[in-house]
């Protein structure tokens, strides 16, 4: 079940949409079909992967870890060292590259943590398209760094105030604005879900990752027990599973968003949480956290790039399986996690990661010592330090932007004294 059959991954996926959108989604999936089969495309995408991304990316042995653990031992998929900081460039390149191809001169983009909005603004930068970014402005305030980087970059930042006003809503407004104009624009996705062909392309776009780990652990003849990854909607989880999906082993494990409970509104469990039923939301079928109404109910995490309240359809389908194994981790452990593995290995986590990382700590000393587990590093965790830092060094962190509002106070009071000069 690697690719969809008419866009469904058994009862998952679908092109739920408005009559106006099925246009351009039928375009897109003629264009990609044809660039996959394209040789001159793949070789400029595998430039660009190799001369820009910076690919591949290695896999680091967990050595210390994986002694105080016990247990497995630990392997991470460094893809955090990806240019821009995640794994979410694989996808905006590929996509912007398709876009290019199809002639379109402008680019839309959703984001939640930021991070795939980066990766388009900087895709777009490189490639030479213009670049729209639709961000939850609850997403926008506690993600400012990596808002002023897609602003660097040239993209023009579209804070969402609808709604829960985080990711969901983000998607929403990108939809409105490719439906409005789709003949001059491309709407790159970031995750592997929504409308059909979206599932196929965004996986397809980040299998280079599995892919790398495919190879990288038979050069090490690793045997391996499991592969561990953090799910929002899950694109990356999905390229990192994406080569062993058809297989029996490894074992394929998603982490979702424990955040601070297990009640409604405390998390973003869709596999495993109460709330999670199977609808149709966003153009797609798939398990979503739902009321009676099946309108969206409100999610929680610490990390904003899985605080979504729906997940990509393959995922749903491999988990309904049984292929894939889902569990949680709650937003202490994945703090935990951050530490841990900065502390033990120099390496620091996204948020979203550190999920994955929080389930390897907890599997590793169950297992025997001649296996191997690989944690996806999905991202890296410079984008997060205004939520990290006001928990591990509360005062500290005060006290500097206490500093930093008053050095910037300054700074205007002298600017303004020299305008009136």
């Amino acid at each position: 079940m690697e690719h969809s059959d008419n866009g469904f991954f058994n009862q998952y996926g679908g092109k739920y949409v408005a009559e106006v959108l099925r246009r351009p989604l039928d375009e897109l999936e003629i264009a990609f079909e044809s660039a996959m089969k394209d040789e001159s495309f793949l070789q400029e995408l595998k430039t660009i992967q190799r001369d820009y991304i910076g690919r591949e990316t290695p896999l680091l042995y967990a050595e210390q870890a994986s002694k105080i653990l016990g247990g497995a031992q630990i392997y991470i998929k460094m893809e955090g060292l990806a240019n821009t900081g995640a794994h979410k460039i694989n996808n905006a390149i590929g996509q912007c590259l398709l876009a290019k191809r199809m002639g379109k001169k402008r680019i839309i983009a959703e984001t939640g943590a930021g991070q795939h909005g980066l990766a388009t603004a900087a895709a777009c930068a490189k490639l030479g398209l213009d670049c729209t970014v639709y961000m939850g402005e609850v997403d926008v305030r506690r993600q400012q760094p990596n808002v002023a980087a897609m602003e660097i970059y040239g993209a023009k930042v579209h804070p969402v105030t609808s709604g829960s006003r985080t990711l969901k809503d983000a998607v929403n407004e990108a939809m409105r604005d490719w439906a409005a104009n789709p003949d001059t624009t491309h709407y790159v996705l970031g995750s592997a879900l929504g409308p059909a062909p979206f599932p196929d392309i965004v996986r397809e776009f980040q299998s280079v990752i599995g892919k790398e780990v495919e190879k990288q652990a038979a050069e090490r003849h690793l045997d391996i027990e499991a592969l561990i990854a953090c799910v929002g909607g899950g694109s990356n989880s999905i390229g990192f599973f994406s080569p062993f999906i058809d297989k029996k082993t490894p074992r394929l494990i998603g982490v979702e968003a424990g955040g601070i409970g297990s009640g409604i509104g405390e998390n973003a469990a869709r596999m495993t949480g109460s709330a999670s039923r199977t609808g149709i939301m966003q153009g797609y079928k798939s398990r979503f956290l739902l009321d009676d109404d099946g309108q969206a109910l409100p999610t929680r995490s610490i990390s904003a790039g899985l605080d979504y309240c729906g997940i990509g359809p393959q995922l749903a389908a491999l988990g309904k399986s049984g292929r894939i194994e889902f569990t949680v981790a709650r937003d202490e452990e994945a703090l935990n996690a951050v530490k841990f593995f900065a502390k033990n290995e120099g390496v620091l986590f996204a948020l979203e990661s550190a999920h994955a990382g929080a389930e390897a700590i907890r599997l590793a000393p169950t297992l025997p010592k001649e296996k191997a587990i690989i944690v996806n590093m999905s991202g890296r965790g410079d984008k997060d330090i205004f939520i990290t830092c006001p928990v591990f060094r509360p005062a500290e962190w005060k006290q500097f932007l206490l500093s930093e509002l008053k050095r910037l106070d300054n700074a205007q009071d002298i600017h303004d004294t020299e305008v009136m000069k």
